[in-house]
């Protein structure tokens, strides 16, 4: 767990494993498409969060691990601030508004709160760049934006979170057809919004392997209830972010903090306000629109009800809190013209005619206060947190209504010194807040040797182990698995394990797959897939949660292995995970398939569970497997036998996955509901099953196919320069 902020612990157990594996694949020469040691093997590539074709990756090849990983948390806000001054100066906002937006935007509270997995944040933060690229467009026709524009929208969609990066294009869409239709440069438009799909066919790799990994996977199953919608009460953290509570300081009791968070800092807010009731730019009716819209999205709505009843995939299923982003992102835009259109009322000091702006702002803040100290909404430990949390914003509130009335006074250089008071002070709010909320942990506690782990990686050869352990060890450490925790993983599989409980086919856990361990079939699974290790906590004792191996004597389960904090123990009556079987039943019913599976006369060691007939009938007879090569998405064997045999392997049947013999392809059939089997005539063979799905090859041809129509531009455009 992060010591810091225990609010992130996916980075831990998800996010920095996959970064490891990915990088480890392609090392090796390897395409990271598959991962063996989590769910008894699942997508790799398919499973978004990988971002396995991030350009960032590269870090990794050029610095040590986790070198490159701070140096890619960190890289976010800088990119972020950086894209987003580009964006303003394009657009004519002075170079101090520039300054007050770029720093809202880059420790905003989505950026600040997912910072630190390395994916969210980087699918936002190019949307400035594509919008820049796109006013830079309208107002030169440069072809340097154009590419700009695909490289962005291209590396928007590799950084590992769909869902944002779809927001990013839709938003980046809709200001497309605003500035088309302000500028009336209709042939500039369709020019942009052809690069804009161009970027789509670029990305075409990860989009269509993550599309099919969704289809199989239970997150495809339509969601009952609108996940993660913010309740209103909660918009007061625009003002102030910890009123409810911080998970850093351990005092927070409503709502999902990073799921929720709006905040932009105190100083855009105001200013940001300022523009909607006074700034005469063009665009902040644009940008009024789309925070509008995002906000009741994220919020609930009419509006946040009608995307979930429509059922749109990703945007109905996903949480919808998450489109907040976008609603900081306006205001940061609209917080800049704001402080533009103060620096010009400064100049002509048009005090008079703002002074309904404070009383407003002062009138909302004495209700805020009041609620608080009167109405004493909350229990009194709570209402002491949001108390304590309300008197920092309020101090920044007087004190940058102080520097604003200063900056009216008629004296020389107070209009210079009013705005880097308000800058500074904007600056320090912004930054508090982030380096509240960052952990910064010592190198020495990341994934440290623990003999425990360090023995199981000379034993494991081909084996899994079963145990209270989770992702953080199995991709870090090599590890392989039978249990997960991702919503990608695919929906079979899940049934699978979850009939180990009663024998009884069910709809499975939205993100987590965990074996019963006192389920009515559970020894037949261990058996089955292979699991030769049981890792046991020894503080564990003999707990409910433990795995009971102590019921079934030593002749099952022997210990292998004892330190000060665990005990491995060996399971003498497993199946390797690759073996020779020698007859089948076909059986498609699923239910039926479970039920055959796990009768007691039925021999699993020798007869598979098939769904249709083999081309070859096996036969009883003699047979060796040798593996020739073992990656994460492949494995060739050489396999000997004297009768046509069935070649069983307990990793999970997928669509992606082939299989050669001496080179031809042969069928891959899915073997005991959802593992692999196929049928090798008699005598030596080399029999190669890797994953390599037909979707990525189509992708592959789609995005050579962007790349020509993106270079077809060029030449049109150079020509007609000519």
């Amino acid at each position: 767990m992060p010591v810091k902020n225990n609010a992130m612990p996916d980075v831990i157990t998800q996010i920095y494993p996959w970064k490891m594996l990915t990088i480890d694949s392609w090392r090796k020469g390897e395409v990271p498409l598959w991962n063996p040691y989590s769910f008894s093997g699942t997508v790799h590539a398919g499973n978004y969060q990988t971002a396995i074709f991030s350009p960032f990756n590269l870090l990794f090849f050029i610095l040590p691990s986790l070198d490159a990983w701070s140096i890619l948390i960190l890289l976010q806000p800088l990119l972020a601030g950086l894209f987003m001054l580009m964006f303003l100066r394009e657009i004519n906002c002075s170079e101090r508004s520039s300054v007050i937006g770029s720093v809202g935007f880059m420790f905003s509270g989505f950026m600040v709160t997912w910072m630190a997995y390395g994916t969210l944040g980087y699918a936002v933060l190019f949307l400035p760049l594509i919008l820049w690229s796109i006013s830079k467009y309208m107002r030169s026709t440069s072809l340097q934006s154009l590419l700009v524009c695909v490289l962005a929208v291209v590396t928007s969609f590799f950084s590992g979170h769909f869902q944002m990066s779809l927001y990013v294009w839709l938003t980046s869409l809709s200001y497309l057809i605003f500035e088309t239709y302000k500028s009336k440069q209709w042939k500039k438009g369709i020019i942009l919004f052809i690069v804009l799909c161009i970027g789509l066919c670029v990305s075409a790799p990860q989009l269509l392997l993550t599309y099919n990994a969704f289809q199989a996977s239970v997150r495809s199953i339509s969601n009952t209830q609108l996940k993660e919608v913010i309740p209103w009460q909660y918009i007061v953290t625009f003002f102030s972010p910890d009123f409810f509570g911080n998970p850093v300081t351990r005092n927070d009791w409503f709502g999902h903090y990073a799921e929720w968070a709006g905040f932009v800092g105190i100083i855009p807010l105001l200013l940001s306000l300022y523009a909607v009731l006074f700034s005469g730019n063009m665009r902040k009716i644009f940008f009024i629109g789309l925070g509008l819209i995002t906000l009741l999205l994220a919020y609930l709505s009419p509006l946040s009800f009608a995307l979930f009843f429509l059922k749109i995939p990703i945007l109905s299923t996903s949480a919808a809190s998450r489109i907040i982003v976008i609603t900081s992102f306006s205001l940061c835009v609209l917080g800049s013209f704001g402080f533009d259109q103060l620096f010009n009322d400064w100049e002509k000091r048009q005090w008079k005619k703002r002074i309904g702006f404070g009383i407003g702002v002062g009138i909302i803040l004495g209700i805020i206060w009041t609620v608080v100290y009167l109405l004493k909404p909350f229990p009194p430990e709570e209402l002491l947190v949001a108390k304590r949390n309300l008197i920092l914003p309020t101090v920044v509130v007087i004190s940058a209504f102080g520097v604003i009335v200063s900056g009216f006074f008629n004296r020389k250089y107070s209009i210079i010194i009013a705005s880097s008071i308000l800058i500074f002070i904007g600056c320090f709010d912004s930054y508090r807040y982030a380096s509240k909320w960052m952990p910064f942990e010592p190198k020495e506690f990341v994934y440290p040797a623990v003999k425990t782990i360090t023995f199981l990686q000379k034993e494991i050869g081909d084996n899994r182990v079963f145990g209270n352990i989770g992702n953080e060890v199995s991709a870090n450490f090599h590890i392989p698995l039978i249990e997960g925790y991702d919503a990608m993983y695919q929906g079979r599989y899940g049934e699978f394990i979850g009939a180990v409980s009663k024998g009884i086919v069910t709809t499975p856990e939205r993100s987590v797959v965990q074996l019963d361990k006192h389920g009515l079939h559970v020894l037949p699974t261990l058996q089955l897939l292979g699991i030769k290790y049981i890792l046991h906590r020894i503080s564990d004792g003999r707990n409910v949660w433990a795995f009971p191996f102590w019921q079934y004597g030593d002749d099952q389960f022997k210990s292998i292995y004892r330190d000060e904090h665990y005990e491995v123990m060996e399971f003498r009556q497993a199946y390797p995970r690759i073996y020779l079987a020698s007859a089948y039943v076909i059986v498609r019913d699923s239910q039926e398939i479970i039920d055959t599976l796990f009768q007691k006369d039925f021999d699993r060691r020798s007869s598979v569970v098939l769904e249709e007939k083999p081309m070859i009938d096996p036969m009883e007879g003699e047979g060796s497997i040798e593996e020739i090569k073992n990656t994460p998405s492949s494995v060739t064997l050489r396999i000997r036998n004297s009768v046509p045999k069935l070649v069983f392997r307990s990793e999970v049947f997928d669509s992606g996955w082939n299989v050669t013999i001496d080179g031809k392809h042969a069928p891959l059939y899915r073997a005991d509901y959802d593992f692999q089997a196929v049928a090798v005539p008699s005598g030596e063979h080399v029999v190669k099953f890797y994953y390599w799905p037909k979707s990525f090859t189509y992708a592959l041809f789609v995005t050579v196919f962007g790349i020509v129509c993106f270079v077809g531009i060029l030449i049109g455009h150079k020509k007609r320069k000519q």
